[in-house]
């Protein structure tokens, strides 16, 4: 009898063990390996980093009332080109438009809000947020389908072209300089009545 050339079962089971252990240890570290990149790629949620501390960030005490107070930011707005959207005597929100590149346009958005501080005559807080939009123009170029008998139909770009606006980003711009130069106008406007904190 002619010996056989295959190698019995329990020789070949240690190594196929072997590899399939290593494909599983192989899978489990690629997994692992991609939760790891997806973890640091989050990093940390965006409202971890609102404190809601007791600041004047995005408020200003003046000495006047809510309703002047307002009056005086509509005025401030109207003054560096601001179109009002919407004007009541304790809020105001106004919205500009910008085009810093040829391709790119930017919205701020103001919304002011004028509130009477209880217990003090003549005193107002005036609360103001203004979001930064961005948008990016995409060019829809349109086409035609022209049937030709030999190969069927055939689409062809026309020369005009369908552009719209897409928004790519929008963000409540942090406190700084911007605010403070618009509470430094509002001071200004109200300075013929009194003066702000």
């Amino acid at each position: 009898m002619r010996p056989s050339s295959r190698q019995p079962h329990a020789q070949r089971q240690p190594w196929a063990l072997r590899r399939g252990a290593r494909g599983l240890l192989l899978a489990a570290l690629l997994a692992s390996g991609l939760a790891a990149c997806g973890g640091t790629s989050r990093g940390v949620a965006v409202y971890q980093s609102e404190d809601f501390a007791a600041d004047e960030t995005f408020s200003r005490l003046f000495d006047a009332s809510a309703e002047a107070s307002c009056e005086a930011a509509r005025r401030a707005l109207l003054s560096q080109g601001y179109l009002l959207t919407a004007v009541k005597p304790d809020a105001v929100s106004a919205s500009k438009h910008f085009q810093p590149q040829g391709e790119v346009h930017v919205q701020i958005v103001f919304n002011v809000v004028c509130t009477a501080e209880p217990g003090h005559d003549g005193l107002a807080t005036v609360y103001v947020s203004a979001i930064e939009d961005r948008y990016t123009l995409k060019k829809n170029p349109n086409s035609a389908s022209v049937g030709v008998a030999a190969i069927g139909s055939l689409s062809i770009p026309l020369g005009a072209n369908e552009d719209s606006l897409v928004k790519v980003a929008s963000e409540t711009i942090p406190a700084g300089p911007f605010y403070d130069r618009f509470f430094a106008l509002i001071q200004r406007n109200l300075a013929p009545q009194g003066g702000g904190r």
